[in-house]
C-alpha cells in the first residue's frame, strides 16, 4: 500500500499488526524529472541525490578490515534456554507497539512453526546477535593475526564509520548485527547444528528509522537447508524487545534418503584434531559460502543497506579450512594451517556493497525509487574503497554482492587471471580461469583465487568493476578494463575500489592447492512437473490486506494473463515433496534485469534462452540466484525433500522485490494440502495469529 508523503511523493506505507504504519520522510528526494521507465543517456547516481562529500578522504588510504567472527558459544550460555517450539512466555509491549503483553519470542506458536528436527539435530553451538543501532565495537575479533589483517590492532576500538576520515555513523541510520562494524561473520561445519539467537533492540518508534528502513525484522540465512521456520519468511518478522530461535542444523541435502547411514568417506566434517566424522546426505550437495540478511516484507532493501548482513562460512571434509591436511578427501584450497579446520589466514570474505551519504556524511537512501537504488561509493566489508595487505601466494576470496541494486563485473587491473573455484558458494564441478570475471547480480557470490606469487613485494594490484549503471534497473553495459581506469563513464562506482599491497614473502611455504576438479553436480533424475514465471512490470493488485503489497514489479505463473503484485498470503506453486520439477523463470522486458532467488533448494542450469549452449562453465554447478538478463530466460532443474513449510521467489534486485516482485510457495507437511492449506502468520507485538491463505493459484497444486 502506498499514501502521499509530505513532499508530495508516494512514501510507504505498512500494516503492522492492526495498524497501518506511515513511513514519511522530512528530507526531499531530487530527480532528473524523468518517468521511472523513461531512458537516460547519463548516470543519475546516487539515486536521485547528491554525489555524497568525501571530507578530504581519498580512495586507498585505509586498511579493509576483515569480518568480525562471532562466538561460538555453548547453548546452556542462551537463557531461556531454547525450545522446539516458539516461547510464548509473556512479557509488556511498548506502548510505541501498542501496549499489552506479547511473547518473548516472535516466532510463530505452535507445531507448525516448531523446529523440524530440533531432536534429531539438537544445537551443539550457540549464536546470539542482536540487532541495533551503529556504535562502538570494543570486541572486534577478526580471527587472523593483526598482520594478516593490514595491521588492524583488533584491541582499539572500531568506529561505525565508512573511514576514518569520514563522520561516525547516527545509531538511527546505520543497523547491523551487534550494532557494530565490520560485518559478521558465522562459523560453522556439518553435522554441528547452531541455535542462532537474534535480539531485536531497535527503537520501539517506528519512526525512528534515520529517514528509511522499518524496526520489524526476520533473518534469512540464504541458503540454508532447514524447515521453513528457520529461513527468515518475509511474513514472520519479530518486533523490538523479542527475539527469535533460527535453528540452522547443517545438513547435507538428501540426508532422509541418500547415504542414509553415513557411510560415504565423503559425506563428512572436520573433527578438531585433524581428522573427519560422517555425517548423512548426497556429498554433491556440500556447500561453503552463505550469507543472511533481513527479509522484512516490503522493507528488505533499507533494512540490507543499513547493515542488516553477515556471511556465514560452513566447513566440510571436502572444504575444510586447512591446506596442509591431506587425506585424500580435503581440497586443500587457500586457507592456513594452524587449526583443524576454519582457518581464515589465506581465505577472506569480501561484501561489495555501493553506499550514498547525505551533505552531513550520513548513511543515505531514497525511498521513492522502484527502479533500484544506487550509491556512488564502493565499500568493502562496510569499509570505503579500502586497501588490503597480502603476501606473494595464493587467496581464496568470497565474494559476496550485498548491494541494494547494484551489478558488478570484476576484473585485476593487469588483466592477470583469476580462478573461479564457486558459484553462490557452491564449489563448482571444475574450476574456470578467468580475466574478468561474469556479471555479479546481488546476493551472487564468487568463489575465486588469485594468485600473489605472480607479483613482487611492494607491488600493488587493483580490483576493478567494469559494470557501468546508468539507473537501477540493470547495467547499461560492460567497460572494457582499459575504459574503466581510464574513467570513461557516468558511473562513479566504476573504476578501482579495491586495493591489494604485496607486502612480503608467506613465512612458510605455499602448500594449498586449487585442483582442476571439485565437487560434481548431484543427480536430479526424472521430472514431474514443469512450472514458469514470468517477471515483468505492470504488476496488478488482485488481493488485500496486511500480507498484500504493491508495486509495478510482479510475477505472472503458468501462463497466467495477470502479473500479480507480491502477497506473502497466497500460494503460488506447491511442489510435492521428494519432487522434482524444472522451472523456466523469464525476464519479459529488455530494459531491466532480475536476479531470482528461490530459496530453500539449489537448482541446476539446464538452458539458459531455450538451449544449453548457452550456459556458461561458471554456471554449471548449483546456485541459488538466477540472473535472467534482458529478455532472457533460465530453465532450473531442482528436488524438494527433506523439509517442509512456507518458503519464497522473488528478484533480490531488492528494490524490486520490495516492490513487489516476490511470491510464496510451499512445501507441505503430512496432514497439509490444497485443501487443507498452510495457514500464514500475522505478526503483532501482542502475539502472531494465523489466517488461511488468501489465494491459490490454479496452478499451484
Amino acid at each position: 500500500m502506498h499514501s502521499r508523503g509530505t513532499n508530495g511523493r508516494t512514501a510507504k506505507v505498512r500494516p503492522i499488526g492492526s495498524k497501518l504504519i506511515s513511513l514519511v520522510i522530512g528530507a526531499t528526494a531530487v530527480t532528473s524529472g524523468l518517468g521511472a521507465f523513461a531512458p537516460r543517456a547519463y548516470a543519475v547516481i546516487p539515486t536521485g541525490g547528491s554525489p555524497s562529500p568525501m571530507f578530504g578522504v581519498q580512495k586507498f588510504t585505509q586498511p579493509m578490515p576483515r569480518f568480525d567472527v562471532l562466538s561460538r558459544n555453548p547453548v546452556a550460555s542462551l537463557s531461556p534456554a531454547p525450545a522446539e517450539q516458539s516461547n510464548q512466555t509473556q512479557l509488556a509491549c511498548d506502548p510505541a507497539l501498542g501496549g499489552g503483553f506479547g511473547p518473548i519470542e516472535g516466532r510463530p506458536p505452535g507445531a507448525l512453526w516448531a523446529h523440524q528436527g530440533f531432536a534429531d539435530f539438537a544445537p551443539q553451538v550457540a549464536v546470539e546477535v542482536s540487532m541495533e543501532g551503529a556504535k562502538t565495537n570494543a570486541s572486534y575479533n577478526p580471527g587472523v593475526p593483526q598482520q594478516l589483517n593490514s595491521g588492524i590492532d583488533p584491541t582499539v576500538p572500531f568506529l561505525p564509520r565508512f573511514h576514518p576520515g569520514l563522520p561516525v555513523q547516527d545509531p538511527l541510520k546505520l543497523w547491523t548485527f551487534n550494532g557494530t562494524i565490520p560485518p559478521k561473520l558465522v562459523i560453522g561445519r556439518y553435522g554441528e547444528a547452531i541455535l542462532f539467537r537474534e535480539h531485536n533492540n531497535l527503537p520501539f518508534d517506528v519512526t525512528q528509522n534515520g529517514g528509511f528502513g522499518i524496526h520489524t525484522i526476520t533473518t534469512h540465512e540464504h541458503n540454508g537447508h532447514h524447515g521453513a521456520e528457520n529461513d527468515g519468511f518475509t511474513g514472520a518478522f519479530f518486533f523490538p524487545g523479542q527475539f527469535y530461535d533460527y535453528h540452522w542444523p547443517i545438513v547435507l541435502a538428501g540426508f532422509r534418503s541418500v547415504n542414509t547411514t553415513a557411510a560415504d568417506p565423503k559425506a563428512a566434517a572436520p573433527d578438531d584434531l585433524g581428522g573427519s566424522y560422517l555425517v548423512a546426505g548426497d556429498w554433491h550437495e556440500t556447500m561453503s559460502t552463505h550469507w543472511f540478511h533481513d527479509h522484512m516484507f516490503s522493507f528488505t532493501s533499507p533494512n540490507l543497506y543499513k547493515g542488516m548482513a553477515g556471511m556465514f562460512n560452513i566447513y566440510s571434509a571436502l572444504d575444510r579450512g586447512n591446506e596442509a591436511i591431506n587425506d585424500g578427501v580435503n581440497l586443500r584450497l587457500p586457507s592456513g594451517s594452524a587449526k583443524s579446520w576454519a582457518n581464515l589466514d589465506y581465505d577472506v570474505n569480501l561484501m561489495l556493497a555501493d553506499k550514498a551519504w547525505d551533505a552531513n556524511g550520513q548513511l543515505w537512501y531514497n525511498i521513492f525509487n522502484t527502479d533500484g537504488f544506487l550509491g556512488d561509493r564502493v565499500t568493502v566489508n562496510l569499509a570505503d574503497n579500502p586497501y588490503f595487505e597480502v603476501e606473494r601466494r595464493k587467496y581464496r576470496f568470497r565474494i559476496l554482492n550485498g548491494a541494494a541494486s547494484r551489478f558488478f563485473k570484476i576484473a585485476l587491473s593487469d588483466h592477470s587471471p583469476m580462478i573461479q573455484i564457486a558459484n553462490d558458494g557452491n564449489l563448482l564441478p571444475t574450476t574456470v580461469t578467468l580475466t574478468e570475471l561474469d556479471e555479479m547480480g546481488i546476493a551472487e557470490r564468487y568463489d575465486i583465487v588469485i594468485d600473489f606469487s605472480r607479483y613482487q613485494v611492494n607491488d600493488k594490484v587493483w580490483m576493478v568493476n567494469l559494470a557501468e549503471h546508468l539507473d537501477g534497473r540493470k547495467p547499461n553495459r560492460d567497460l572494457s578494463l582499459a575504459a574503466a581506469l581510464a574513467g570513461q563513464t557516468t558511473d562513479p562506482a566504476v573504476g578501482t575500489f579495491l586495493e591489494f599491497r604485496v607486502v612480503r614473502d608467506p613465512p612458510t611455504p605455499d602448500v594449498s592447492v586449487v585442483p582442476l576438479h571439485l565437487i560434481p553436480n548431484p543427480v536430479i533424475g526424472g521430472v514431474s512437473r514443469r512450472r514458469n514465471f514470468v517477471f515483468d512490470t505492470g504488476a496488478v493488485a488482485t488481493t488485500t490486506g496486511s500480507t498484500a503489497g504493491a508495486g509495478p514489479w510482479g510475477i505472472a505463473t503458468d501462463g497466467a494473463a495477470n502479473t500479480l503484485d507480491a502477497d506473502y498470503g497466497r500460494i503460488s506453486a506447491a511442489p510435492v515433496a521428494a519432487g522434482r520439477e524444472l522451472w523456466t523463470l523469464t525476464n519479459k522486458g529488455g530494459g531491466w534485469d532480475h536476479p531470482i532467488h528461490i530459496h530453500f533448494e539449489e537448482g541446476q542450469i539446464q538452458l539458459r534462452n531455450g538451449t544449453s549452449t548457452n550456459v556458461p562453465a561458471w554456471e554449471k554447478g548449483r546456485k541459488d540466484v538466477y540472473r535472467l538478463r534482458p529478455s532472457g530466460s533460465v530453465t532450473v532443474a531442482l528436488q524438494f525433500r527433506d523439509w517442509s513449510g512456507t518458503f519464497m521467489e522473488h528478484c533480490h534486485n531488492t528494490v524490486h522485490e520490495d516492490n513487489a516482485m516476490l511470491l510464496r510457495w510451499d512445501l507441505d507437511p503430512t496432514g497439509f494440502s490444497k485443501l487443507n492449506p498452510l495457514p500464514t502468520p500475522i505478526p503483532a507485538c501482542q502475539g502472531v495469529t494465523f489466517v488461511p491463505p488468501d489465494d491459490i493459484l490454479p496452478t499451484a497444486y
